[in-house]
Parts: C-alpha cells; sequence; structure tokens
C-alpha cells in the first residue's frame, strides 16, 4: 500500500508577530514651557533635596547647587547614594523646578601645567558629571582653569584634553557643560571669549554651552552698566562663542569697579552694574531663553530672598504660592498699571 503523504500548509498571521512596544515619546519637563526662569544658588546642607525647598520658598523656580563640598577633593568615588538621587528627582518634579544647574567643584583646574593636579582634577571633574547625571542635571558649570604661567594655547589645549579625558565613557543624555567666563583675576583663563571658544571648538563631539557671569563680564571690561555697553558685550559674544550657546546667566551685580579684574559679588543694583542695567538684562530678546541664577551674597537674613524678588520685580512679574511650581503673575505697577493706561487712552480717542 502506497504511504500516504500528510502535509500541512503554514500560513502567516500577522496578529501573531511579535512587536514590542515603542518607545515612550520623551517627557518634556514642565519648566520647558518657555516662561522666564530665576533661580538662586541654595545649599545642599544636611539633604540634598532640601536645596529645592529652600529654592521653591525664595520664590524661584530654577536653582543652582554645588554637588559635593566645593573647596575639598572627594573622598573615593564621592557618588550620590540611587535613594536620595531618586527622592530629589521626584521632588524637582512635584515643585516644577527647573533648570537644574550644578556649579563645579572651585579646586578642578583642567589647566594646570602640574600633571598631579591635571590628573587628579580630570578625576573630580569626571565624578561631577557622575553626580550631575545621578540628579538629572541640565547645566554643569565649570571655570576654564588657570594657566599658572603656562601659555594660552597650551592652557587651552589642556581644558578641551581634560574634558575629553572626564567625559570618557559617560552617555550625556541632556546634560550639558557650561564654560563660565571670569573676570581675568590673576592667570584664569576665560575672560576672554575667543579662549572660550577654543575650547568649545577643540570639543566638537561634547554637549558644551557657555555660562555668562555678569559681574565677571563688567570686571573684564565691558560696561554692561549701560544700554550701549551691553549691546556691545553681547555682539562680542555672539561674534565669538555665538548666543545660541548661552544657556545661564550668572546675575550678579559687582562690588568691584569696570575693568578691575577682580571678581566680588553683590546684591542685585547695590553695586556698580545697578539696578536698570539688570533689567534690560533680563528683559533683552536675545537673552530670552536663557535662565538667570543669583549668586549674590547673604549679609543678612533674607537677602536671598530679597534679591530673587528683586529680579521678578525687573521683569514685570511676582510669584505668589499656587502649589507645585510657583507661576509668575503680572506685578501691579508694570503691566497691569499698562493695560488700564491703555483703556483709558482709548476712551480718549472716541471722546468718552
Amino acid at each position: 500500500m502506497a504511504e500516504e503523504n500528510y502535509g500541512t500548509e503554514l500560513t502567516f498571521d500577522a496578529a501573531d508577530e511579535y512587536r514590542p512596544e515603542p518607545p515612550p515619546v520623551p517627557e518634556i519637563p514642565a519648566w520647558k514651557d518657555g516662561s522666564i526662569r530665576i533661580g538662586i544658588h541654595t545649599s545642599i546642607a544636611g539633604d540634598i533635596a532640601g536645596a529645592l525647598d529652600i529654592a521653591h520658598g525664595l520664590g524661584a523656580n530654577a536653582l543652582q547647587i554645588f554637588s559635593s563640598s566645593p573647596r575639598m577633593w572627594g573622598h573615593g568615588s564621592s557618588r550620590i547614594a540611587e535613594t536620595d538621587a531618586a527622592r530629589f528627582c521626584v521632588r524637582r518634579k512635584e515643585l516644577q523646578l527647573g533648570p537644574l544647574v550644578v556649579h563645579g567643584n572651585y579646586l578642578i583646574n583642567l589647566a594646570s601645567p602640574n600633571p598631579v593636579l591635571r590628573t587628579r582634577s580630570i578625576q573630580a571633574f569626571h565624578q561631577e558629571i557622575v553626580r550631575a547625571l545621578a540628579l538629572g542635571t541640565d547645566y554643569l558649570v565649570i571655570h576654564p582653569g588657570s594657566a599658572l604661567g603656562a601659555s594660552v594655547e597650551s592652557s587651552v589645549a589642556a581644558v578641551a584634553f581634560g574634558i575629553k579625558q572626564a567625559s570618557r565613557g559617560l552617555k550625556f543624555g541632556d546634560l550639558r557643560i557650561l564654560l563660565e567666563n571670569t573676570a581675568g583675576q590673576g592667570s584664569s583663563l576665560g575672560s576672554r571669549f575667543e579662549e572660550l571658544r577654543a575650547i568649545l571648538a577643540a570639543c566638537p563631539d561634547l554637549p558644551l554651552g557657555v555660562c555668562v557671569d555678569t559681574a565677571h563680564l563688567f570686571a573684564a571690561g565691558w560696561s554692561i552698566h549701560t544700554e550701549e555697553g551691553l549691546q556691545v558685550a553681547l555682539g562680542d559674544i555672539d561674534r565669538t562663542v555665538g548666543l545660541d550657546r548661552v544657556a545661564v546667566i550668572h546675575v550678579n551685580d559687582s562690588k568691584t569697579p569696570l575693568g578691575s579684574r577682580v571678581d566680588r559679588h553683590e546684591h542685585i543694583g547695590k553695586g556698580l552694574i545697578g539696578l536698570k542695567a539688570f533689567g534690560r538684562i533680563l528683559n533683552h530678546p536675545l537673552l530670552a531663553k536663557c535662565a538667570f541664577i543669583l549668586e549674590t551674597p547673604i549679609d543678612k537674613p533674607g537677602d536671598d530672598k530679597r534679591n530673587v524678588a528683586a529680579l521678578w520685580r525687573l521683569t514685570g512679574r511676582v510669584v505668589r504660592a499656587t502649589g507645585p511650581g510657583m507661576k509668575p503673575r503680572p506685578h501691579k505697577g508694570s503691566k497691569v498699571r499698562a493695560s488700564k493706561a491703555g483703556v483709558r487712552a482709548k476712551k480718549r480717542s472716541r471722546g468718552k
């Protein structure tokens, strides 16, 4: 008897095909709503998440912190515990604070000609990046460093090399490193934006930008206390590093005169830059995308709150507690008064 051939015909059903879930659409942080962002440097002493509540309580909607002691070399890895970092990120989201700026350790000197100090600086900066990533930081600010007798060219090359070495093996995500301009005291780099441009150009594959400090800019010789001087400064910045790469403005008045090359911060409106100048800076259309972060001194209790309030007044807004994420509202005496004046003018034109 012939053997029967039993065959099975396989049919393809698209419904049976495995399809992985599409990656979720990245969530846009609440702070990226186009509103003006005013922050202040707050302390992490005791509890790093407490810095968020301090900034919120002062009326700020952004903040800057150190991720560890700014004047001590870290011990071991100096990492932030995962539980602390997670709690920090959750609380920040609740308060809708942003951007978060971390300022690097003052001891770091990537430009140092001393190989031991430079190596230690690279290691410390690597840990700064690691901690910044753990906290979900938006911007990590670092001073370029001091040449200490070396040439500008070799110092710029050393800084670029140090940033590259410190960044090896790390995925930055949304984190950007910002080079801060300096007052030009001693042999510090960065009082000339051409020096910052050279560092940026030497690191084309890294997410670098610029932080501009108003007190440093004034001390380095830019007369930003005048309207014309501010325009010249902005033109020089745009010509060299590009205003599109400026993400943070350190808003500080200056105790020292124009061109002094000495870095001494003063309360807003109490120094030699003056209140009117800060009004022009905060409301300048070319700086509309920047976050404004205070680093002003606290000589008396309440100085920090007064400086934050001074900036909000200059924008024509005040901040009231309205639940998570204190939001700016029109400030009486600015837009409200202007609106009423416009209504009166219309009535007069109609003969009413």
